[in-house]
């Protein structure tokens, strides 16, 4: 699918030239092993059982001892900068501290008072409203986009000027529109995690070679088959891609809006922590939040892999 331009003669853009037939020297073996197995490609020697080794040690070491070294890595900063200072928790102290918080993560005293696991479904449920909303609209809008020559040119300039605005800046509409804190946070997600998903997927349509378009118009194939033959096989790593970036930002959006708004949730729950001066708690939500985010980024990245067409081109 990918495409390149290659430089012509005196440096215009232009078809590369012709290649030159190879020799007869060139396709002769030059080595003994080439030339005495039938069958194999030239110039390539099997990997032999040391060769097998050493690349399966250094497969280990990138799956297992790589990230091992880095979470050593992130355990020794952490426990050097509970050194510098009495109010910051070490590691340890943060452990014991989880230990006390996932006792009981469903606990319920109230509407202010509930356990972590009460809030982090609080706020994975606003993420999955605001992000269901945002691609039920903003996939079929790129493809539209895509499409459609005037409707690039009518909505480019106003998706330019709506895009970089701050997330929180779209808080106080939505709290005003809807009166409602809850509300207010799924239509901030909405607004702020469509743009990924329509610009990537508008970009993934115009890129589709014209020579398939122009297959499908010659054999008459009906809307529905150039959609689901050639338009969607090309398009989905640019619209897997928009959606793995929609998500992250919506699980960023929903910890900023729920600190501001209050109520239940990952974001509301740190933030009152920070007002009691739990700074242990405070680490904990911030690691909450991230595990939450890598298995999110784990999932999307699965379901790429199940709905890839690499293997179709």
């Amino acid at each position: 699918m990918n495409t390149a331009v290659l430089p012509g003669a005196a440096g215009t853009f232009g078809p590369a030239p012709p290649p030159q037939a190879p020799s007869i020297e060139s396709q002769t073996p030059s080595t003994p092993d080439a030339a005495a197995a039938p069958g194999a490609r030239p110039g390539i020697r099997p990997m032999s059982p040391e060769d097998r080794k050493r690349a399966r040690n250094r497969q280990i070491a990138l799956t297992l001892i790589a990230p091992l070294a880095g979470a050593c890595l992130l355990l020794a900063l952490w426990t050097l900068a509970s050194d510098k200072s009495a109010q910051f928790p070490s590691p340890l102290a943060t452990w014991k501290s989880a230990q006390q918080v996932f006792a009981h993560p469903f606990y319920d005293n109230g509407p202010n008072d509930v356990g972590i696991g009460w809030n982090l479904l609080a706020s994975l449920k606003r993420v999955a409203y605001g992000f269901g909303l945002a691609a039920a609209l903003g996939i079929p809008l790129g493809f539209a986009i895509g499409r459609m020559r005037f409707l690039n040119h009518m909505l480019g300039p106003i998706i330019s000027l709506l895009r970089p605005v701050s997330p929180l800046a779209w808080l106080p509409i939505g709290l005003y529109v809807f009166s409602s804190a809850p509300a207010a946070a799924i239509w901030t997600i909405f607004i702020c995690s469509i743009w990924p998903m329509m610009i990537n997927t508008a970009i993934g349509v115009q890129r589709v070679p014209q020579d398939y378009l122009n297959v499908a118009r010659v054999l008459n194939l009906s809307t529905w088959k150039v959609f689901t033959k050639i338009l969607l096989p090309s398009v989905m790593p640019y619209m897997m891609t928009g959606v793995r970036l929609s998500v992250s930002t919506a699980w960023l959006v929903i910890v900023a809006a729920e600190m501001l708004t209050g109520g239940t949730g990952i974001g509301f729950w740190l933030w009152n922590e920070w007002n009691n001066l739990n700074m242990a708690h405070i680490v904990i939500a911030i690691l909450v939040i991230g595990v939450t985010g890598m298995v999110l980024e784990a999932l999307l990245m699965l379901l790429a892999r199940r709905f890839s067409y690499d293997q179709a081109h």
